[in-house]
This record gives C-alpha cells, sequence and structure tokens, in this order.
C-alpha cells in the first residue's frame, strides 16, 4: 500500500491557484524528499495532507484514507513537524512533551527521555524562554517519542545548530530502519541528499521533477577539474561543456552526462597531470531547473516515479 498518494491534487485561493495538479507519492519504509523555493507550494501541499485544508480538485490519501474525511483517524499514526513552532509559553518543554504524548496515548517513558538527552533539551524551562532552535527540539522529540507510522516534516531543523541537525538526521535514519515513512520538505539540499530515497522538485505550485538522485544525475552535469601538459584549446566549442574557469594551469568546467565520454578524448590529446571529477549535487539540479523557468525537463511537467 502506498502511504501518501495526491493525484491531481490542486488547490486554489479566490483567483490564485497554489497548487496546480500535484501528483505526489510516499512508499512504505520510504524517505521522499520534497524539495522548492519559498513560495513553491510545500506547505500548502502539507496543508492539505493534514486535512488543515481542503483540495480544490483531486484526491489526497495518506494510509490509503481521505486526508480531509479521515484527519482524525489518519492522525493516530502520523507525527508532524512544522518549520515554525509555537507552543503555550506557560508550560514547560518536558510538559509540553508529556501532553502531546498523552493525547497520542504513548506511555513511553523512556524514549521521551532518551530523545531529551540525545537533543540536549532542558525540559524544566518555560516555553516562552526557549529559542527558535529549542521549540523545535520539543516538536522533534515529540514526533520521534511517538513512534508514528508516517513522518511530515516541513522544513524540521530551521533554527537547529549543525550538531543538533547531525543528530535529527540519525533519527530520520533510525525512524527509516524501523520501516517507518517520512515525507521531509527542506531547502538544505544536503540534508536531502544525505537522508532521501526519492525527491520531488515543486515549481510554483506543480511538481516538475520525481525520482531517486541516481535517476535525476543523468539530467545533471558533473564537475571536471583538470590540468593538462598544454594549454588546452577549443573547449568552447566542444558539446555538452558549460561554466568554463580557468586558473592558470587548471581549468573546472560541468559536462553533461551524455557527453562525457567525447569530452574526456577531447582533453587527454593535451596531455592529463591532474583530473578531479565530482558527481552533481541536488544544488546543481536545483539550479539548473530554476534558471530555466520556462522550460520543462526532459521528463515532462509531471516528471516520473
Amino acid at each position: 500500500m502506498t502511504i501518501i498518494k495526491t493525484t491531481n491534487l490542486t488547490k486554489k485561493f479566490g483567483k490564485f491557484t497554489a497548487l496546480k495538479g500535484v501528483n505526489l507519492e510516499v512508499k512504505p519504509g520510504e524517505v521522499f524528499g520534497f524539495i522548492g523555493p519559498n513560495g513553491a507550494g510545500k506547505s500548502t501541499t502539507i496543508r492539505v495532507l493534514l486535512g488543515i485544508l481542503k483540495a480544490s480538485e483531486g484526491e489526497a490519501k495518506i494510509f490509503g484514507k481521505d486526508a480531509w474525511k479521515d484527519a482524525v483517524e489518519i492522525h493516530q499514526h502520523l507525527a508532524y513537524v512544522p518549520g515554525d513552532v509555537n507552543l503555550w509559553p506557560n508550560l514547560t518543554g518536558g510538559e509540553v512533551i508529556d501532553l502531546f504524548l498523552k493525547l497520542r496515548g504513548v506511555p513511553h517513558k523512556n524514549r521521551r527521555d532518551e530523545f531529551i538527552e540525545r537533543f540536549k533539551l532542558d525540559p524544566s524551562k518555560k516555553c516562552r524562554t526557549y529559542s527558535k532552535g529549542n521549540r523545535q527540539k520539543v516538536a522533534l522529540i515529540s514526533a520521534f517519542a511517538a513512534e508514528a507510522d508516517l513522518y511530515i516534516l516541513d522544513e524540521p531543523t530551521s533554527g537547529l545548530d549543525p550538531l543538533m541537525e547531525k543528530v535529527f538526521q540519525d533519527c530520520v535514519i533510525e525512524a527509516k530502519r524501523a520501516g517507518k515513512s517520512i515525507l521531509l520538505s527542506s531547502h538544505i539540499l544536503s540534508e536531502v541528499e544525505r537522508l532521501c530515497d526519492r525527491v520531488g522538485i515543486i515549481r510554483q505550485g506543480e511538481m516538475i521533477e520525481t525520482g531517486t538522485l541516481n535517476e535525476m544525475r543523468h539530467l545533471t552535469r558533473t564537475n571536471l577539474l583538470i590540468e593538462t601538459k598544454l594549454p588546452i584549446t577549443g573547449l568552447y566549442e566542444v558539446k555538452g561543456v558549460h561554466d568554463i574557469q580557468e586558473k592558470e594551469q587548471t581549468l573546472s568546467f560541468q559536462v553533461d552526462s551524455e557527453h562525457l565520454d567525447e569530452v574526456m578524448k577531447y582533453v587527454t590529446r593535451y596531455g592529463l597531470i591532474k583530473l578531479e571529477s565530482s558527481p552533481p549535487t541536488l544544488e546543481d539540479l536545483f539550479m539548473r531547473h530554476y534558471e530555466s523557468p520556462g522550460k520543462n525537463s526532459r521528463l515532462g511537467a509531471g516528471g516520473h516515479s
């Protein structure tokens, strides 16, 4: 069974269409990265999935149930962490965590204490005294201690320092190993790259690409750094070469994956002294999509899954 499935999901606010036929699928035991710039439609999609907003057209299902009609039932098996957490100012962090766990009927005091320790939270302080990062910790501890089947995480690490970000990543990996499913909306591309099995890119309310990182890398460029015995001439004319930068004897440039073979044959004529190659990052992929707003990717506007 698919854990999350949206079909032609459309959401209009008056004349403005925030989501235009979004198709999204999260499989059991999968970490799905949901990325796009601010205002692209990530949070709107998540609010529809949570049953906070009603779709204008199309459908959204979680555990095979309707996200709007069956929201109460779905929420018994789901944990959600927003990017900006609001807490009761007069309660302590520990009291808020206990309240959330009690609402879910989770008696796991050991898990609660373990996560408080891992995230280095002082649970005795009132929530009004907490920094943004500490408020995020309260929400993350409440979510991970609850042992949900599905985690919906919308920019969950905003305000966390790099050390705590690493703790968060470990928690996600552990949840995945335990067979849980995770929808992770993030703008931290390194986080997505490290954690996600598949990625969906949304832009202006439309899904423009979906696939595994390896599948997407076919559409990206390899970064090369080379040094040669003889100066290379005519590289600008070689098909598939982009962004050439010269620095003394070294050249750095990007190559479309499908032209790598011809480019390598061309540059080796000049006597290679040094060659460094690095795979394209999600950042490269992201930038390529946002550089050319008018063009759909080779996979078509809906992507593939």
